[in-house]
């Protein structure tokens, strides 16, 4: 193993960045070319089947057999013009990634010739094998069949010479065994009841769109390092590994000068997605070394999100090609930042107004403060659900660990809003308002967006951030499917929304002028919500002991969190809302809890190989040197300076044989510990006893193995170190 971290070291050193070949036109020349967005779709279908295409996409209706066969005949004349030669519906099942089946375009014509052929029908529906993805005990083993179905609102496009068709996949029973079926239903719930609300403003409202814009923080690693260590390669996080002298103590690295070698492949990952119409904009250092992000402008949420689960393959697939390999995972290496995807949610009317943006009159920031202040309030009655969707067993390693938000769900507002929305609860009163409460009330809303547009500080301590004209969603870790979060968040407003609703809708029948029915539930609903509010630091223990005092939660357990997807809270926002049934949803929380027992039993296997098989016999190698040294200084010096001199060495000896007996001690007991949680036959109690009786073993092994790495020879030591995976060029 040191032979082949050497070997990794001298490639590096001699490593070149890649060329990338420049498109000859500019991006917005070549925006979008691999995409069956409208402007090919207006070219390569029938004027009826453009139609009834854009009035899927846009109002959610079915498209019947007669139409779906055109726009099979054109998508595939247009895949085949850009070098297609296969299909698949492209899907995301509940595991960390996308998943595929690629079939060819040909098929038996007449007299048993070949043909290119592509129907409405595999356009519409596929049959892959359901079986052996994530389910939750929906299907049964050898039950094997699972539906894929066409999502006409997020577009094909080509990958290589794929055709890929977005869809969702469900059971042959009709259960949710994907992420996009759940959170397109979420998106037209919160659809209608925003709707519902945003009518009392703007009568024209009939649709309001859910926006995201997602921040992707992301490790480069030169792929030879990687290659030659198992862990990071197995687990995507390295389980040991002392610290390097300098990491990110100086902040040099943030926004500093983009590596050369790194910016070849940014460079080229931006003209790919381009190429995949996403609108990739930003690119920076972030804060650890050898860490960075990627951001888009924003688009509509299920689109965003399609965007954000390609991004993620074309990462990898290019930082191959240029000799890196990226890593997703939201805590790589102990002791520095780790990586986050923050989530930019937003609102927006079809007559273009965004919900959560300052007003240019009373009446328009009445809006406002009326979708903020839901807000506010869906995220404070569903903290623990929310948590539940970002809280995994990667993320647990990076929230409140002083460079991400704490467990603690709490919204920041920024003291402008704290204050407006405290003066509201202070001046609106149950009775009917006098025309100078009236008058005083107009004109301190109508201040709102001279305080407010563009003013508002950002809290990066804050797990749910105000931050302008949108809301920040900044505790989501790096791997996280954006659908998760987003359906939830979407699920607890639309809630919400209906009964803020419905209370306004109960005191205009008793009378009630509409404006003064929306301050006085304005009002109830700030002091509702008020203790989610906060500004201050997150990372403080004053602020764990105010919440606790305020009633917010603070779970740091994966196996507890997960458990309160089935709290009565979560299931009111969930299944009443139809995003999920009762059985989708238990299903979900196994799929979960199974997840995170994996997880962690792959670390602690690969942590206890590396530790026996590497790390132990290269510990053992260099106290026999010292041993054999010690031997040799007693052949040259005098019994009284072999005492003096041998004495230090004597204690490194006793000192490695104590952490190689530590090791080889926990590395049994975790063994053991495995086994018996193996037997627990529930995954929910198996993920309870895995995160209380294994999890706490890579700590206590890493420990030893560090301490380790301090002492034993450079020159001996098997694993490529911090100082190495992080400060290459």
């Amino acid at each position: 193993m040191a032979q082949l971290r050497f070997q990794a070291l001298g490639e590096l050193m001699n490593r070149q960045p890649k060329e990338v070949v420049f498109p000859s036109t500019k991006a917005t020349d070549y925006y979008g070319e691999l995409v069956f967005n409208k402007d090919s779709m207006a070219k390569y279908l029938s004027g009826d089947a453009y139609k009834a295409v854009k009035v899927a996409m846009d109002k959610g209706e079915s498209i019947d057999r007669k139409i779906a066969d055109n726009v099979a005949s054109g998508m595939k004349a247009w895949a085949m013009e850009h070098g297609a030669t296969h299909y698949t519906h492209w899907f995301q099942p509940l595991t960390d990634g996308t998943a595929e089946k690629h079939d060819g375009f040909i098929d038996y014509g007449d007299n048993d010739t070949m043909i290119e052929a592509f129907s409405g029908k595999l356009l519409a529906q596929q049959e892959p094998d359901a079986s052996s993805f994530p389910n939750g005990g929906i299907r049964q083993t050898f039950e094997a069949r699972g539906y894929t179905a066409w999502d006409v609102s997020s577009p094909a496009f080509i990958m290589g010479t794929t055709l890929c068709i977005p869809t969702v996949f469900i059971s042959y029973t009709g259960e949710a065994l994907d992420y996009k079926t759940p959170f397109l239903k979420a998106l037209a719930a919160v659809d209608k009841a925003a709707v519902g609300v945003a009518q009392y403003f703007d009568k024209e409202v009939k649709k309001v769109h859910t926006n995201l814009g997602w921040e992707q923080e992301y490790f480069l690693i030169d792929q030879a390092l990687y290659q030659a260590r198992p862990d990071l390669m197995i687990t995507g996080r390295a389980l040991m590994g002392h610290s390097s002298s300098k990491d990110q103590q100086l902040d040099d690295h943030y926004f500093g000068s983009i590596p050369e070698r790194v910016t070849k492949f940014m460079i080229e990952l931006e003209i790919e997605s381009h190429k995949h119409g996403i609108p990739v904009k930003t690119r920076h250092n972030e804060v650890a070394p050898n860490q960075f992000e990627l951001a888009p402008i924003y688009a509509e949420a299920n689109l965003a999100n399609d965007h954000n689960q390609l991004v993620m393959d074309l990462m990898k697939r290019i930082a191959r090609r240029h000799q890196f390999e990226v890593l997703l995972h939201e805590k790589p290496f102990a002791g520095i930042n780790g990586s986050g995807k923050h989530n930019n949610w937003s609102l927006q009317t079809d007559t273009g107004v965004v919900l959560l943006a300052p007003g240019k009159n009373p009446k328009g920031n009445l809006q406002f403060l009326t979708f903020v202040v839901n807000a506010i309030a869906a995220v404070y009655k569903n903290q623990d659900l929310l948590r539940a969707t970002i809280l995994t067993a990667s993320n647990s390693h990076r929230l409140g660990a002083n460079e991400a938000p704490p467990a603690i769900i709490s919204v920041f507002t920024g003291s402008q809003i704290a204050d407006t929305l405290d003066n509201l609860a202070e001046r609106i009163t149950d009775q009917k308002m006098s025309p100078d409460e009236k008058t005083a009330l107009k004109l301190g809303i109508g201040r709102i967006p001279e305080i407010l547009l563009d003013n508002t500080d950002r809290n990066r301590t804050s797990p749910f951030a105000f931050t302008g004209n949108r809301f920040e969603f900044r505790a989501v870790g790096s791997t996280t499917n954006c659908a998760s979060p987003l359906t939830a968040l979407s699920a607890a407003m639309a809630v919400q929304l209906t009964e803020f609703k419905a209370d306004v809708d109960a005191l205009i029948e008793k009378g009630v002028k509409k404006d003064e029915a929306i301050f006085q539930m304005i009002k109830k609903t700030i002091l509702e919500s008020n203790p989610i509010r906060f500004n201050g630091d997150g990372y403080s223990d004053d602020w764990k002991v105010e919440a606790a005092k305020r009633g917010l939660t603070n779970i740091t357990s994966v196996p507890e969190s997960l458990s309160k997807y089935l709290e009565p809270a979560a299931k009111k926002s969930l299944i009443s809302t139809g995003i999920m049934s009762e059985r989708e949803l238990e299903a979900r929380v196994e799929v979960e809890m199974e997840k995170f027992t994996k997880k962690i039993q792959i670390e602690s296997r690969v942590l206890g190989d590396l530790a026996i098989n590497h790390i132990v016999p290269t510990a053992v190698a260099y106290q026999t040197q010292l041993i054999q040294n010690v031997q040799g200084m007693r052949d040259i010096f005098s019994e009284e300076e072999f005492d003096a001199l041998a004495g230090p060495r004597k204690e490194l000896i006793k000192t490695i044989s104590a952490h190689i007996s530590s090791i080889k001690a926990k590395v049994a007991e975790m063994t053991e510990s495995r086994k018996k949680c193996n037997a627990i036959e529930g995954e929910t109690e198996k993920a309870y006893a895995y995160d209380k009786e294994v999890r706490h073993f890579l700590d206590d092994i890493r420990y030893h193995i560090d301490k380790l790495e301090l002492i034993v020879d450079n020159e001996l030591w098997p694993l490529p170190k911090f100082r190495e995976l992080l400060f290459h060029r």
